[in-house]
């Protein structure tokens, strides 16, 4: 059965005049053998377009990522090829942030733990902690990070952020204390909120020498990468109550494959979530339609349509 956004974006296209061929599933063999076929390509976050595949994709004018983030398509050399790279980068803001405000709040009231004992008939009452008056650190002030700030300022929270781009006048909009690094948030937040892309420099940026200068009982909230934090030193922090609670939408491996990874999503102070940010029927509708636009607009300027 087709999922309602695939039909949109299947329907979209045909529109515009295209032959779609829907392949949910497919492998990375099965890509390489049938890609020189097609002019096209639309994937998901799950397979990866490296310089081999790219390769093999003789007539690839246009690579749709039907999500955000472009971690799993070599970018530089799909351009060296004259590939156009496109997403959906707007689409799943809301979404996004409304899971981050979520996992922020289900941390802190530490909701995992109270679901497993209610459901093991346990009438335990824990005790959390408010996001009243609490200071937020938002790592990367994009679209998503400017949404969860806008949100927790409603809930009471003081916003600080930190950012390589230069988001001034966003954060002076925004009514966010820009800081000068990654540390200095680190120290002053109780709670961390990463919403930066995968890149070589961001790869484990929050490790064991962040750990080390976190603000001591701070929550930790991913809704952005996995491989952002290094979960194993996540693990330890959790352990030894340098962090009092982390909510998650992605791991480094999904689904998780090292022992330590199990043993974080099993963690009591850890609720975790299979990486559902922009999983909204709302989001997936407007991630359709915005890349239904977007392949039009390219079609067109390569004059393929009129």
């Amino acid at each position: 059965m087709i999922d309602p956004v695939s039909t949109t974006l299947i329907n979209g296209l045909k529109e515009l005049g295209l032959e779609v061929v829907y392949r949910p599933g497919i492998s990375r063999d099965e890509v390489a053998a049938i890609l020189p076929d097609f002019d096209i390509l639309i994937l998901r976050g799950r397979l990866r377009i490296d310089e081999e595949l790219l390769r093999r994709g003789e007539k690839l004018k246009i690579i749709a990522r039907a999500g955000t983030g472009l971690d799993n398509i070599n970018v530089a050399k799909a351009r060296e090829r004259g590939i156009k790279v496109i997403s959906a980068e707007g689409a799943s803001t809301e979404s996004v942030a409304e899971l981050t405000i979520c996992l922020m709040i289900a941390a802190a009231r530490k909701i995992a733990s109270v679901i497993t004992n209610v459901r093991e008939g346990k009438w335990i009452k824990e005790v959390g902690i408010e996001l009243f008056g609490k200071v937020l650190g938002i790592v990367g002030l994009g679209r998503i990070g400017s949404r969860v700030a806008e949100i927790a300022k409603v809930l009471g929270m003081r916003v600080i952020a930190y950012d390589v781009a230069n988001v001034r006048e966003k954060a002076e909009k925004l009514g966010v204390e820009i800081v000068s690094s990654l540390h200095e948030l680190l120290r002053r937040s109780d709670v961390v909120s990463l919403h930066v892309p995968l890149k070589e420099d961001t790869y484990h940026m929050i490790s064991r020498q962040e750990f080390e200068v976190l603000k001591r009982g701070a929550i930790i909230v991913n809704t952005a990468r996995g491989a952002l934090i290094d979960t194993r030193e996540l693990l330890r922090a959790l352990n030894e109550w340098v962090v009092y609670a982390a909510g998650l939408d992605t791991l480094e491996n999904e689904p998780p494959k090292y022992p330590w990874e199990f043993d974080l999503i099993k963690h009591p102070r850890v609720v975790i979530t299979a990486h559902v940010g922009a999983q909204t029927y709302e989001a997936q509708e407007r991630i359709a339609l915005e890349l239904i636009e977007k392949i039009r607009r390219e079609l067109t300027s390569l004059r393929y349509l009129t």
